[in-house]
């Protein structure tokens, strides 16, 4: 089956192009790689140089941006927007209408609960060098801000 390329008009006028994903048939950047058995639903889309693991499942309206990547059995909820640059570790749970930041790091085996925001630059979990830190014992997130000054 031939992929069917989609054109979106970004906010600064450039157009984007993205592909249906095989499997749920979000929209997805020729230039991130998305594993065949990660299911991206219709109204999803995930950017260029985004990773995404095996076995997933990514909802519909959210928002994979640029360079995040997403570890093995990572399940991201409806409308829910990942920022830039972050990592996400294997079996990560993300609830519905959460805000995650740019260049956070959330470390394996953590729940983000629904309508949670972590804040830029944050850090939940043990801090890893790899893209996909250690498998840990489930913990819960409602919300976190830093304190740090913008």
């Amino acid at each position: 089956m031939g992929r069917v390329n989609e054109e979106v008009e970004a906010e600064n006028g450039t157009v984007l192009k993205y592909q249906h994903h095989a499997n749920g048939r979000g929209f997805v950047s020729p230039k991130a790689r998305v594993q065949a058995s990660t299911f991206v639903a219709a109204t999803a889309y995930i950017e260029a140089d985004a990773r995404i693991g095996d076995n997933g499942t990514i909802g519909s309206g959210s928002w994979i941006d640029q360079g995040v990547v997403l570890g093995e059995r990572v399940f991201i909820g409806q409308n829910v927007h990942i920022g830039r640059d972050t990592i996400v570790g294997n079996d990560v749970r993300l609830g519905s209408h959460s805000r995650i930041g740019t260049n956070v790091r959330i470390a394996g085996g953590m729940r983000i609960d629904a309508d949670a925001q972590v804040a830029d630059a944050t850090v939940l979990g043990t801090p890893r060098e790899s893209a996909m830190p250690v498998k840990r014992p489930a913990a819960r997130v409602s919300s976190y801000v830093s304190d740090k000054a913008a």
